[in-house]
């Protein structure tokens, strides 16, 4: 399920690579991880099964279409082909933008394909969406082998609806990229109609579009205005309030990764005198974590970032066992909570001295724990 990170300005959408097993599904993603560069990729990781394998990673991709003035981040997965992982590939398919088909283009394997392709119609139905509204690519994968149907028969059988196809021979990596690049912009059009992305930001008086590099350039670095500018009124920050729908809800100021207190809102306080703090942490905290979400909102209110920090990490810790018993890569993946996010969360608290932006990203991967428990119907009572 996509989702926006307002304080990054970044949008996440999750693309699945579907197909019968051995159609080349997993040395796909492999030719992706080896083409892009390891600065805008995450870890690769991978759920073994006896026979095949679910292998997942994120990345920052370079040149992706932007979304108003956001950067783009795709979480890419593989699910088992095998028939009696079925229920794994309902998981992986929870939640996904859009879906890459591989179908391996040798004659034998046309059953298999067929099967696999009305697998992905049936379980994507279960969750309410239908395959021919859905972000859709075809991937003829294989092509440098021998006893290959032709691309005419493959799409008379299994791309009626004329969704973009493409040859593609993984082994090698040809196709792979024009593939991703477009189911990428068929994801981003589907969000723009769904109205997902947030508005972009106005744009700086004078300054040209610029691609995607250009972009995180400007999120990752101060902007000083140019001089004889007259300074603006600054304009105060409005406190958080409690969502009426449980969805996480980040900073509506855009902030690079380093801000200044000032430049950050504070965490929400009734106007009342002597009202306890409540904040939008706290509102989203299931009952048996809503003092640790308090303790952290009361240390970020206070100043004492370190606290907040410890106090995140401890409570996500707490939330993510309520998903059973298995590593944090176990958990986060049955929650579709981004391991990139707890990743670096871990790694803030073996920072010497944190600041307020580093408290400020705790609490929003504390409040997204929070609303993918809340989606699964964890805890359950009693």
């Amino acid at each position: 399920m996509s989702s926006v990170n307002l304080m990054a300005r970044e949008v996440a959408a999750k693309i699945v690579f579907y197909g019968p097993g051995l159609s080349g599904k997993t040395t796909t993603l492999r030719k992706v991880y080896e083409t892009v560069r390891p600065a805008h990729r995450g870890e690769m990781m991978s759920i073994a099964t006896e026979g095949d394998r679910t292998l997942f990673f994120d990345f920052l991709p370079v040149k992706v279409e932007r979304v108003g003035d956001c950067s783009v981040r795709l979480a890419l997965y593989t699910v088992p082909g095998q028939v009696f992982y079925n229920a794994t590939r309902k998981l992986v398919l929870q939640g996904a933008d859009g879906v890459v088909f591989v179908a391996d283009s040798q004659a034998e394997a046309m059953d298999a394909n067929r099967e696999s392709l009305a697998n992905l119609e049936e379980n994507l139905l279960e969750n309410g969406i239908r395959l021919d509204r859905f972000p859709l690519v075809m991937q003829w994968n294989k092509r440098d082998l021998d006893n290959i149907l032709s691309v005419e028969e493959l799409r008379r059988e299994l791309n009626p609806r004329g969704v973009p196809d493409f040859e593609t021979a993984a082994a090698n990596g040809r196709g792979v990229m024009d593939a991703l690049k477009t189911i990428t912009r068929l994801v981003i059009k589907d969000l723009r109609a769904k109205r997902i992305v947030p508005p972009p930001r106005p744009a700086q008086p004078g300054t040209p579009p610029a691609g995607l590099e250009a972009q995180l350039s400007q999120h990752l670095h101060h902007r000083q205005p140019p001089a004889g500018t007259p300074p603006t009124a600054p304009t105060s920050p409005t406190a958080a309030t409690i969502p009426a729908t449980p969805v996480p809800r980040t900073l509506t100021t855009p902030a690079p990764p380093r801000v200044e207190p000032a430049a950050m809102p504070a965490v929400a306080v009734a106007p009342n005198t002597g009202s306890k703090l409540l904040g939008p942490t706290s509102a989203l905290a299931p009952g048996d974590l809503f003092d640790h979400a308090r303790a952290a909102e009361a240390a970020f209110t206070a100043g004492d970032y370190t606290t907040c920090v410890t106090a995140c990490t401890d409570a996500v810790r707490r939330a993510m066992a309520f998903a059973g018993e298995g590593s944090l890569a176990q958990q986060a993946f049955l929650l579709h909570v981004d391991g990139s996010d707890l990743l670096r969360l871990q790694g803030l608290s073996t920072l010497p001295q944190l600041r307020v932006d580093d408290a400020a990203f705790a609490l929003y991967v504390l409040m997204q724990v929070f609303v993918r428990l809340n989606a699964v119907g964890l805890p359950t009572a009693g």
